[in-house]
């Protein structure tokens, strides 16, 4: 049984965060993992030389995060976090200022970029034709295609961070999707009549496509265009 590494009191000034930063490094100093049993409120208080109720506070802290939980039979245990979890709490569009909102918006959009890889790794034949139905419900809808809808971004986009098989890259997509909308109303009508260095839109369609032929490299480069006025209308609002 390895040693347990004792904790130092801490000085009577903001004692539920110095409590919690002492905690932390108690877990880490004596190496805790998810599911260890950590000691009791009263043996952290007359450790720390604290209260029990500084104590307290301290541990729901950590238990808000997600760093422990309360077991039947077992007391306090390490938990392993649900980061994501944690920033859904947090993250409602209407409490954030633009600057958070626009790098919240940049991050989805580096996302888009950095995925190409992991998509063609693990596409598989139903997931190009799932990708192909939702380009065809597109077309049947609205003919004319030279400019974003909300509605056809976050069906087709969706599925591709689907394909991904990150979990964590798929639930943080749909984290920041509030983001992307709450942004993308932000738009005037003139922001679509958007003139592509390309001279053309890279549609849905055109993603599919390179998703079947292409590589990693011309999916991205055909992605870029794609978001070509997401990255433009950033750009030039850094400049200004």
């Amino acid at each position: 049984m390895k040693k347990i590494k004792s904790l130092k009191p801490v000085e009577n000034l903001s004692l539920v965060d110095k409590v919690e930063l002492r905690l932390l490094e108690f877990f880490k100093e004596n190496e805790l993992q998810p599911g260890d049993s950590i000691p009791k409120e009263l043996e952290f208080a007359d450790t720390l030389g604290v209260s029990r109720t500084v104590v307290r506070e301290a541990l729901l802290r950590l238990r808000t995060l997600g760093l422990i939980e309360s077991k039947k039979h077992r007391g306090m245990i390490l938990t392993e976090p649900d980061i994501i979890a944690n920033f859904e709490r947090i993250l409602d569009p209407s409490l954030l200022g633009m600057d958070i909102l626009k790098n919240l918006f940049e991050l989805r959009l580096i996302l888009e970029m950095g995925m190409a890889d992991f998509i063609f790794e693990r596409k598989t034949q139903k997931d190009i034709q799932e990708l192909e139905e939702i380009v065809e419900s597109e077309e049947l809808a609205v003919a004319d295609q030279t400019h974003f809808s909300l509605d056809r971004e976050v069906a087709f986009h969706g599925k591709l961070y689907e394909i991904s098989q990150n979990k964590t890259l798929l639930r943080f997509q749909n984290l920041l999707l509030p983001v992307f909308e709450y942004v993308h109303l932000k738009n005037k009508p003139d922001d679509f009549n958007y003139r592509y260095s390309s001279g053309k839109f890279v549609t849905h369609k055109m993603l599919v496509n390179n998703i079947k032929m292409g590589t990693p490299e011309t999916f991205r480069n055909a992605m870029r265009q794609h978001l070509e006025p997401h990255f433009d209308s950033i750009f030039n609002h850094d400049k200004n």
